[in-house]
């Protein structure tokens, strides 16, 4: 550490050979020097570093007019979404309340023809019934009609003449056809 004290104090002591040499006192020295490389840095250095601040100032502007442009086209779209999210709550509750409104109208279709085809079957199952009863109370009109008849045809043979008997077969044949008419 001492060699390195000595060399600064050894620098000090230089004779001035010369033009250039070390000048020791700094009250002299160093405010002139200063002010000169201050006023040179000014002198020269005002305008680089005036362009250098006008440039990042037009940066920063730049970046927040960028950032207010897509602030506004976010806010823009924003409303836009919104305006939609609106626009299609509305259809679906449209869509909802016709599609409501549609079940209920098929559903009180669909009970109504329901209950049309049960009238209707109700309806056929009554003349069927209705066509089986007349069919039924025929046949046998027609049975004990044919037992009658076959009871007095064996009556009669046993008991009339042959001309008697014609004369009978002919009443009956006009009496048939009297019911007949009757029953068409």
């Amino acid at each position: 550490m001492k060699n390195l004290t000595d060399s600064f104090v050894y620098l000090g002591h230089w004779p001035s050979a010369g033009s250039f040499g070390f000048n020791t006192d700094i009250l002299a020295t160093n405010p002139i020097n200063l002010s000169v490389v201050f006023g040179v840095l000014i002198f020269f250095g005002k305008g680089v570093l005036n362009d250098l601040l006008d440039n990042r100032k037009q940066r920063i502007l730049n970046t927040i007019r960028n950032s207010e442009e897509l602030r506004e086209g976010a806010i823009q779209q924003l409303e836009n979404a919104r305006a939609r999210l609106c626009k299609v709550e509305t259809e679906a509750d449209q869509f909802r309340v016709n599609g409501y409104s549609e079940i209920e109208r098929e559903k009180l279709n669909l009970i109504n023809s329901t209950s049309r085809t049960l009238k209707q079957l109700e309806n056929y199952k009554n003349e069927t019934i209705l066509f089986e009863q007349q069919r039924t109370i025929n046949q046998v009109r027609e049975r004990v009609f044919q037992q009658a008849l076959q009871g007095a045809i064996g009556t009669l043979n046993s008991c009339l003449s042959n001309e008697l008997h014609l004369r009978t077969i002919n009443a009956n044949i006009g009496m048939f056809g009297t019911m007949k008419e009757i029953t068409d």
